[in-house]
């Protein structure tokens, strides 16, 4: 191979390594990988239903949430008995559950709507079903 075709090589294959890592950064999800889980003791929920919510949480985290990464994630029953109601009512369900999590966006913001190099605490996920036992629906996030 001559030393002409070896800098083509070397720059074809900078290149290639430069656009797969464009693209990996841009259609990965959320990281999830590294999200402390804390699942306070329940008079209202079981482990069982709290733990399906947040792995609701997180899928949607993983599947939405472009260059940022869920630090931890908690269920909080005072949170809960004070609001949980009121979600119910609104979207017209037997109950509500809300989560509450942290999280770090990269330099990207995310997609566009969030602060670039930033963190966003105390943000809530509120889920629904219409019976008990049923499984949990997200409805919406965010402050």
């Amino acid at each position: 191979m001559s030393k002409k075709s070896k800098i083509i090589a070397s720059i074809l294959e900078v290149c290639i390594i430069g656009i797969a890592v464009y693209f990996l950064r841009t259609y990965i999800g959320g990281d999830i990988n590294n999200v402390n889980q804390s699942i306070q003791q329940s008079e209202v929920y079981s482990n069982q239903d709290i733990d399906d919510a947040m792995n609701i949480v997180k899928r949607k985290f993983k599947s939405d949430f472009k260059g940022c990464a869920l630090t931890d994630l908690w269920y909080d029953e005072d949170i809960n008995i004070t609001s949980s109601d009121e979600w119910a009512r609104q979207y017209n369900s037997h109950e509500a559950i809300v989560l509450l999590s942290n999280f770090k966006v990269d330099s990207s913001g995310g997609d566009g709507s969030l602060n670039p190099n930033s963190k966003y605490t105390d943000w809530q996920w509120i889920l629904v079903r219409d019976k008990e036992n049923s499984k949990w629906t997200l409805k919406t996030w965010g402050y």
